[in-house]
């Protein structure tokens, strides 16, 4: 039980930072609070978590040079507590996603490697490697490798399930001129539209998570996302009516994310 506890969903949670349309948005320890959920009550979590990229490089920002430090959340000691911090959330999550219920995790080079070994090592079935190709990556500014100009998103089950996963395969066929939808993604960087409500170095496009709800959830559902950030998780799902919970310790990225979702009608 919580203090000034109240039942959303089944899902028993404190005084939430923003709740309005079946839309929550919660500031708390990611750790925390989904080891206080309500087991078996989400059916598709989307998690963009740290990449663990601040070690005080540099990179390319509209054609500035700037610092690749995005704060302390995104700084880790080694590999071996990197990996660490992905099993104890994907563990937690697995607790809390319904048996039916799928997974999707975003990621760089720099982190998906450890998510991918965490998914398996946790019990998880990976069901896709999507791979995200940006028509508009930064350049590479040492000159030294290839652009960086993709990112991965693994899409999971509970391997130890024999109930079917929600994948909305017609939708997507239509969605891609009615042809199998491959697992290779195009398309652009967040575009400036989208960043209104203030600045998140991490923030991913609409469109993409709205495939990503599309295709594995249905009206109704609940969608956790446990790094909401600047909230592009909740402002999609909400424009597609689905219901919401939205996890951060950083009270400026939660309110970016609440100004966006106050603007949807």
């Amino acid at each position: 039980m919580l203090n000034n506890e109240y039942k959303y969903g089944g899902v028993m949670m404190t005084k939430p930072y923003y709740n309005k349309d079946q839309t929550i948005l919660v500031h708390a320890d990611t750790f925390d609070f989904l080891s206080k959920m309500k087991p078996e009550s989400m059916d598709m979590i989307f998690a963009d978590p740290p990449y663990f990229l601040s070690n005080n490089g540099f990179s390319n920002s509209g054609g500035q040079v700037v610092s690749v430090n995005k704060g302390e959340w995104d700084k880790i000691d080694g590999l071996e507590e990197k990996h660490r911090f992905n099993r104890r959330w994907i563990r937690l999550a697995k607790e809390i996603l319904k048996p039916n219920g799928t997974i999707w995790i975003s990621g760089s080079l720099h982190n998906i490697y450890s998510v991918g070994m965490a998914l398996e090592q946790e019990g998880f079935k990976i069901l896709n490697n999507i791979t995200w190709q940006k028509t508009n990556p930064a350049p590479n500014l040492s000159c030294r490798y290839f652009t960086h100009s993709t990112e991965t998103i693994l899409w999971a089950r509970k391997a130890d399930k024999n109930t079917k996963h929600c994948y909305n395969y017609k939708l997507m066929k239509e969605l891609n001129g009615g042809k199998q939808m491959k697992d290779v993604w195009t398309g652009s960087l967040t575009s400036k539209s989208e960043k209104w409500a203030g600045k998140h170095p991490t923030q991913k496009p609409e469109y993409l998570l709205e495939r990503i709800i599309l295709a594995s959830t249905k009206e109704g559902d609940y969608v956790l996302d446990p790094f909401v950030g600047s909230g592009t998780t909740g402002v999609v799902a909400k424009r597609l009516g689905r219901k919401f919970i939205g996890i951060d310790a950083e009270k400026d990225y939660l309110q970016i994310a609440k100004n966006r979702l106050e603007k949807i009608k």
